[in-house]
C-alpha cells in the first residue's frame, strides 16, 4: 500500500495527481461498475445491527418479514442466506471497513461542495422492476434481467441490483445533488473476490442552465468537465497522489460514460464508473432543462485495496480478530491476517 494514505489522508482542492485520457472499444454491458446507479437523511449507526431472522425488519422505514422475501412460488428466487443479509447494513457501521471507506467520501463531498449533498443510506433494498431496471434504461433483453442474474420476489420486485433504483425516484422528489448508499445483491458465485450481496455508492449532480451558459460551454461538456474534476478529486482524497486515466466506455444510463482508473501499486487499478445522465433518465425524474453527471463505486472494491483485505468474505466477519482491527474508524488501518484455526 502506498504510504499517502497511512493517516487519514487531507482533501486536496485541486488534485495533484497526473492525469490522461485514453479511448476504449470495449462494449461493456454497464452492470458492473455505474450500478455499479420512504427515504429519510440518517447518520451512520454507531450500534451493532443485528442479523435478520423470522421476526419484522425495519427497512428504510418498510416492515419486512421472512415470508414478505422467501415466497414458496415460481417466480421467487430469493435462499435463506440472502434473506440473512438484509439489515446488517455494513456501510453503516463507523467502526467496519465499509462504513470507515463511506465517511471519508461523505468527508470530501462534504468539505468541497459545502455540504450540498444529501446522503441516504438506508433505503429499503426491496425495489420493483420499473425502479431497477426501467428507470434507468436497461434493455428489455439485457440479461441482468434474468432470473440467473438478479433475486426476484415476486415478478415485479427484486432485490436491488445497484444504488441506482433510487435515482429517478429521488430526482421527481425534487433533490439535485445526493450520494446512495446500500447493500445490492446479484446471483454470483462466491469466491474471495465474488459476493451475492455487497455494497455501492452512487452519487448524482444536476446542472441548471445558468450554471453552464455562464461557462460558455454546452450542458453536456460542462457537465463532464464538472464530474472529472470531482472525481479525480475524490481519488487523490481517497489514495493520495496517483497518477490517473480517463477511459472512455458505454452504460446504457449515461452519454458519454467513462471510467476512472489509477495507477496503484504497479498496476491499473479500476476506481469507478460514471458518465453525463441520458436526457430521458432526466425527464422521467421531471427534470426537462436540466443535465446530470452521476457516478457508482463498489464499497468492497475499494475497501480491499485501501485496507489490505484479501477475501471479500471477510467484509461479513464477526470474529473479534478481524473486527478489532478497525475500532478507531480511520483509514490508512492495514489488515493484518490471523489463523482461521
Amino acid at each position: 500500500m502506498a504510504a499517502a494514505f497511512a493517516h487519514h489522508i487531507l482533501v486536496h482542492s485541486k488534485p495533484s495527481c497526473s492525469v490522461f485520457f485514453i479511448s476504449s472499444s470495449k462494449n461493456k454491458n454497464g452492470f458492473n461498475t455505474l450500478l455499479p446507479f420512504i427515504h429519510r437523511r440518517h447518520k451512520s449507526s454507531q450500534t451493532t445491527l443485528a442479523a435478520a431472522t423470522d421476526s419484522l425488519l425495519q427497512l428504510g422505514g418498510v416492515q419486512i418479514s421472512k415470508q414478505d422475501v422467501v415466497k414458496d412460488e415460481p417466480t421467487n428466487n430469493v435462499p435463506d442466506l440472502i434473506f440473512t443479509k438484509l439489515g446488517l447494513q455494513l456501510h453503516r457501521r463507523d467502526n467496519h471497513p465499509l462504513g470507515i471507506l463511506k465517511n471519508a467520501i461523505y468527508e470530501y463531498f462534504d468539505t468541497n461542495y459545502n455540504n450540498q449533498f444529501q446522503k441516504f443510506d438506508d433505503l429499503c433494498p426491496i425495489v420493483t422492476t420499473k425502479m431497477n431496471f426501467d428507470d434507468v434504461l436497461v434493455p428489455a433483453d439485457h440479461v441482468s434481467r434474468s432470473y440467473n442474474d438478479t433475486y426476484y420476489v415476486d415478478a415485479d420486485t427484486v432485490l436491488r441490483c445497484h444504488t441506482s433504483a433510487h435515482q429517478a425516484n429521488l430526482l421527481r422528489e425534487g433533490y439535485a445533488n445526493f450520494l446512495v448508499t446500500g447493500d445490492v445483491y446479484r446471483r454470483d458465485s462466491i469466491d474471495s473476490t465474488h459476493y451475492p450481496v455487497f455494497h455501492q455508492m452512487e452519487g448524482v449532480r444536476v446542472f441548471n442552465p445558468s450554471d453552464w451558459n455562464a461557462s460558455g460551454m454546452d450542458g453536456t461538456l460542462y457537465a463532464a468537465q464538472e464530474l472529472k474534476a470531482c472525481l479525480e478529486g475524490l481519488a487523490c482524497h481517497l489514495f493520495g497522489a496517483v497518477e490517473m486515466r480517463w477511459v472512455d466506455t458505454y452504460f446504457p444510463f449515461t452519454n458519454p460514460s467513462f471510467e476512472l482508473e489509477i495507477y496503484f501499486q504497479e498496476k491499473w487499478l479500476e476506481v469507478l464508473g460514471c458518465g453525463v445522465m441520458e436526457q430521458e433518465i432526466l425527464k422521467r425524474g421531471g427534470k426537462t432543462d436540466n443535465v446530470a453527471w452521476a457516478f457508482g463505486l463498489g464499497l468492497e472494491r475499494l475497501a480491499m485495496v485501501l485496507f489490505d483485505i484479501p477475501d471479500i468474505r471477510l467484509f461479513w466477519s464477526t470474529d473479534k480478530r478481524f473486527t478489532s482491527q478497525f475500532s478507531k474508524g480511520q483509514l490508512g488501518i492495514k489488515f493484518k491476517p490471523f489463523s482461521k484455526v
